[in-house]
């Protein structure tokens, strides 16, 4: 194939998150690849991995005006056969946050992406800002082993209501919904405290905590203040800050982050 390609790794599910992806792909490459495979590798025992939202032909009709030139949908023992016994670990970066609430769930997001640079040689593939650690995974394991491709981040996607556009929002009930904007008001409040001047982790952490507790349906399991590449949390972050979150509304779990490198957290949200 000549020219450039450009590959959108996905789960399906499709959203306008990812149709944003495609159109990123499409405008900088010559040819565009999506793949639409949801890893078991990256579900643990007790995660949703059996009514993980799957509709392909619903997924193929929203690509198809987007000049997408081929659309690989494998089944799970085509990438991991009954014989398969080799995994990619990522360690500094893949161990706290959604590594530390998820064991394993980066050893099956690198595995997999891995596979698809082999399937695919892509020059370009493209990944949303919304999953800010596994785009820190996914940039340390391609360059650690010399993948020769450039790894693309695209701003998250958002709903009217601030909140980021996800697969599994559509488990959400109306209560749910609603109270699910927290996520959203509770990084904005860290992120104004930024504008404002603060750099300590503790009190950019307690912003988010203070709107959170304020929502009676939302169950926190994680707040971060950290530095954007590594994902170490320190005393001050000076050099920009990655602000991340991770909260239960009902039986939903729900991801979402500002990425603050120049102090502009409007910049940066959208």
């Amino acid at each position: 194939m000549r020219g450039t390609f450009g590959l959108v790794p996905t789960m399906g599910a499709l959203h306008e998150g990812h149709l944003s992806l495609v159109r990123q792909a499409r405008a900088d490459c010559d040819h565009v690849g999506v793949s639409i495979f949801v890893n078991p590798a990256q579900f643990g025992p007790n995660e949703d991995l059996g009514r993980y939202p799957r509709d392909l032909a619903a997924d193929q009709k929203l690509l198809e005006p987007l000049g997408v030139d081929i659309v690989w949908a494998p089944p799970p023992d085509t990438v991991y056969p009954a014989s398969y016994q080799t995994w990619i670990t990522v360690d500094e970066v893949a161990s706290g946050l959604e590594g530390r609430q998820r064991p394993g769930h980066f050893r099956g997001v690198a595995t997999v992406v891995a596979k698809l640079f082999n399937i695919f040689s892509p020059d370009k593939a493209y990944f949303g800002q919304k999953d800010a650690q596994q785009l820190a995974v996914i940039r340390r394991m391609a360059g650690d082993l010399n993948f020769p491709v450039q790894i693309v981040a695209c701003p998250t996607v958002r709903a009217a209501d601030g909140l980021a556009l996800s697969s599994r929002n559509s488990y959400l009930g109306p209560e749910e919904r609603r109270a699910a904007t927290v996520l959203y008001r509770a990084l904005s409040a860290a992120g104004a405290v930024y504008n404002a001047g603060e750099r300590r982790t503790a009190a950019l952490c307690a912003a988010m905590k203070a709107v959170l507790d304020e929502e009676p349906l939302a169950h926190v399991e994680y707040v971060s203040a950290a530095d954007p590449e590594t994902l170490v949390e320190g005393e001050r972050v000076d050099a920009g800050v990655l602000l991340s979150l991770a909260v239960r509304i009902g039986r939903m779990r729900l991801i979402d982050n500002f990425l603050l490198e120049t102090g502009d957290a409007h910049a940066a949200r959208d």
